[in-house]
């Protein structure tokens, strides 16, 4: 099972409520963050690009706005939030400056990992603080949703956030060591599954129900959250977070459920923008990027020779010689018009040309899906 960590590059943790937070009095586990933080911080030391999806603002703040009831309506929930986040991003903050790491607070909804120009900004946002040697601590904006705060939705945010950021695995930790065939809480018979090469209706009828207290998540999630992941190319463990040093522990082969997945995260991604997305416009390139993006490279604006259709940042464009050959398919870093304004011209000229300094590509190659006569 250690190997599941070894050689990951870009890992997203998931830390429930019910890790973080003493349920009664809505204190926070100083000592085992503290502990947690001492294996984020041994993963970053040895390269390891580190996320945080993080719940429990909810649960800090409620008890400091004297909200002890045990059903809060959405305005005192996303009140409960608000206070609660500050502390949480305070706490993270506290820990890991003991091993001299910076932390991000970046707050989601799940529609800014789902509509396109939102899912790139953030994207390229993360991108440039993992760049840094940054840890971004991730949560879900309660504060403005627009619905009620929904059963378990940091567990499919955070593989959300792992498909998004074509994370090599994801590690729900939570308060029950992995995948059982029944709830062991009310069967003692019930036997643990360490791997799981395929979600089938079996295994999904193998959830039991949430648990009570402040946690949201439950297995029901945990499994949705397995197919996000795995469908991105990202595998994704549970396990146990309540020991102390919990990664550690998964590296020593510690007892944890894996979803294994069949493709690897940049190949789904790429299979995702040639296949689900419906282009808006085109992007015509000369002889010398077409040789440039059968090698690997990003699209230029230097390559390009003309935009077709109306597009905005972020939206599919199909990529075309001047014979009209498609020769893939990926997402637009600018809009048509500025497409238009910057096309022939050197990267570095884009900041005269737009008044800003924008991508250097018009489409980066992670975001470029060539078709298959196209490859060299």
């Amino acid at each position: 099972m250690s190997q599941n960590l070894a050689n990951v590059q870009r890992l997203v943790i998931k830390i429930g409520s019910a890790l973080l937070v003493e349920q009664e009095s809505g204190a926070l586990h100083r000592t085992w963050l503290n502990a947690l933080a001492d294996d984020v911080a041994a993963l970053v030391r040895r390269g390891v690009e580190v996320m945080i999806v993080s719940s429990g603002a909810i649960a800090v703040g409620r008890r400091h706005l004297g909200f002890t009831q045990p059903t809060l309506r959405l305005e005192e929930n996303q009140a409960a939030a608000a206070t609660g986040q500050i502390r949480l991003a305070h706490a993270y903050q506290e820990t890991l400056a003991r091993h001299d790491i910076t932390v991000a607070q970046i707050l989601l909804t799940l529609d800014d990992t789902e509509e396109r120009r939102r899912h790139l900004n953030a994207r390229a946002t993360m991108s440039t603080l993992l760049r840094l040697g940054t840890v971004p601590v991730i949560n879900e904006n309660d504060t403005v949703a627009t619905s009620e705060i929904r059963f378990g939705d940091n567990d499919r945010l955070a593989a959300r956030v792992a498909a998004m950021m074509n994370a090599d695995a994801l590690i729900l930790l939570s308060d029950i060591e992995g995948l059982y065939s029944a709830d062991p809480r009310q069967n003692l018979e019930a036997a643990f599954i360490p791997e799981v090469p395929v979600i089938t209706a079996a295994i999904e009828a193998m959830a039991g129900a949430p648990p009570t207290g402040h946690s949201s998540g439950g297995m029901v999630t945990k499994l949705a959250a397995a197919r996000i992941a795995v469908g991105a190319g990202c595998r994704m463990a549970i396990a146990d977070g309540r020991i102390m040093n919990p990664l550690a522990a998964i590296e020593a082969g510690g007892r944890a459920t894996w979803f294994l997945s069949q493709v690897e995260p940049r190949t789904a991604r790429k299979r995702y923008i040639a296949g689900s997305l419906k282009p808006s416009g085109s992007l015509v390139v000369d002889a010398g990027a077409l040789k440039a993006l059968r090698g690997g490279k990003s699209l230029l604006p230097a390559g390009v020779t003309a935009v077709e259709g109306a597009f905005q940042r972020g939206d599919a464009v199909t990529v075309r010689t001047a014979e009209g050959a498609e020769i893939g398919r990926g997402l637009a870093a600018y809009g048509a018009d500025e497409a238009r304004r910057i096309i022939g011209h050197k990267s570095r000229e884009i900041e005269a040309i737009l008044g800003y300094r924008g991508r250097e590509e018009l489409i980066h190659r992670d975001d470029l899906a060539l078709t298959e006569g196209s490859r060299s």
